[in-house]
């Protein structure tokens, strides 16, 4: 564990106390708690990565979106639409769009249903605190929100000159940020790091 902490609410550093976290321990400068007492138990964040599991099947193999244009349809996945930009020469911005739609939030939800089954049956997964410090550096690279967030605007300026029906992959999509979201809450580094060391719920 590292001997300092920084507030989640101003970023001042602080030294990490000797004692566990019992939510009493607050920012000198803007009083906000330090360290939070997380209730979380382990079977809600299996439960929350398998169903982050379902959301990214269903994202990936459902229709993103159809579009209607003077008689001719069209639809596309999330892989359609890195696909998309890689055959019209972005390249770079097609594997950026790759990597952190896909790929990240698979690695993300895999590793860490990988370390937390066998914690969850009082094991201990092969090569634990590799994995868990790759699970907090991929998850700064998951960006469904912002892709989201684009899809919906572009979207919405579409509708002017097609007839745009949202696919089975947009909903799931959405679902699936608010189930990573709830991931990232209920499993921070800190909550990882203390089951991995009582290796039980």
């Amino acid at each position: 564990m590292p001997l300092v902490m920084l507030c989640p609410a101003c970023d001042l550093a602080h030294r990490r106390p000797n004692a566990p976290a019992s939510g009493r321990t607050r920012c000198v400068r803007c009083r906000e708690p330090l360290q939070r007492a997380l209730a979380t138990g382990m079977d809600s964040v299996i439960a929350l990565g398998a169903c982050a599991l379902v959301l990214l099947w269903l994202s990936n193999f459902y229709p993103l979106v159809s579009m209607h244009v003077n008689g001719a349809s069209r639809e596309t996945t999330l892989a359609g639409a890195a696909l998309g930009l890689y055959e019209q020469h972005d390249r770079m911005l097609a594997m950026l769009v790759f990597l952190t739609i896909v790929v990240a939030p698979l690695l993300q939800v895999v590793t860490l249903l990988y370390v937390l089954i066998p914690l969850w049956r009082g094991r201990r997964a092969y090569g634990q605190n590799f994995v868990i410090r790759l699970i907090t550096r991929v998850r700064p690279w998951s960006f469904t929100e912002v892709f989201l967030l684009g899809t919906v605007v572009a979207l919405v300026r579409l509708a002017k000159f097609a007839h745009v029906v949202p696919g089975v992959a947009l909903w799931s999509c959405g679902l699936l940020m608010l189930c990573l979201s709830a991931l990232t809450s209920r499993a921070p580094p800190e909550q990882l790091w203390r089951w991995a060391g009582r290796g039980q719920t």
